[in-house]
């Protein structure tokens, strides 16, 4: 019996540690972040923008699926609740809960750089980064729970300022003004995975397009789409 206490204790355990987990990043154009999900404990996705607003939710297609494709979320239909008039500057019409998940928010008082902003999903505390930090950074996720991000500054290369430079143990590289300039700015490497691109000595049609790489991929126990 106590045995049995034992394994749903740590079962309980990393359930909570789990919950409401950063989860998935997405890059558009193999460049610019679009934006961070989080993954409930009822398998509900819900993505971030970068300015810390929620832009969409749902549930994840199952790959077997012929509606599945890279980044597309089924339509939730359970109880999604937003703030009413009992809400105040900064979230009133933003949503309050997406099934058993709460969503706060930071309020007008706070610093410009966080008000009005996710401050938590679920038991997941957001920090940004504040006004007094370097430029390139202000206003940027700068932890989701347990997860720390770091960014280009503005003394970098003008083709990576203001990019992400990490998330958790993943670090991320991007390909410079140095570089051919139709892959100057796109993700180079990724933790130990590497993205090569169509540059200008290559066919037309071609250039700037995904040459190397998959376009969904998990790295360091996060998921990635870059495309």
């Amino acid at each position: 019996m106590k045995k049995i206490a034992t394994i749903f204790f740590i079962f309980f355990c990393v359930s909570i540690t789990n919950a409401q987990s950063l989860s998935e990043v997405r890059f558009i154009n193999g460049s610019d972040l679009k934006y961070f999900s989080f993954t409930t404990d009822q398998n509900i996705i819900i993505r971030l923008s970068p300015e810390g607003q929620i832009i969409e939710w749902g549930k994840i297609w199952n790959q077997g699926s012929y509606q599945y494709f890279p980044g597309k979320l089924q339509e939730y239909i359970g109880r999604v609740e937003k703030f009413g008039d009992e809400g105040n500057a900064a979230n009133k019409g933003k949503v309050k809960s997406i099934g058993t998940c709460f969503i706060d928010y930071y309020s007008a008082t706070d610093q410009p750089t966080k008000a009005g902003k996710v401050k938590s999903i679920g038991r997941a505390q957001l920090q940004y980064y504040d006004g007094y930090e370097n430029e390139a950074l202000r206003g940027k996720l700068k932890s989701a729970g347990p997860t720390q991000l770091q960014y280009y500054n503005s003394f970098e290369n003008e083709a990576i300022r203001g990019k992400l430079k990490s998330i958790g143990p993943n670090r991320i590289s991007y390909y410079t003004t140095f570089d051919d300039k139709n892959i100057s700015g796109k993700v180079k490497q990724i933790g130990s995975v590497n993205f090569l691109w169509y540059d200008s000595r290559e066919r037309p049609e071609f250039h700037g397009a995904l040459k190397s790489g998959n376009v969904e991929q998990v790295i360091g126990g996060i998921k990635f789409m870059v495309r």
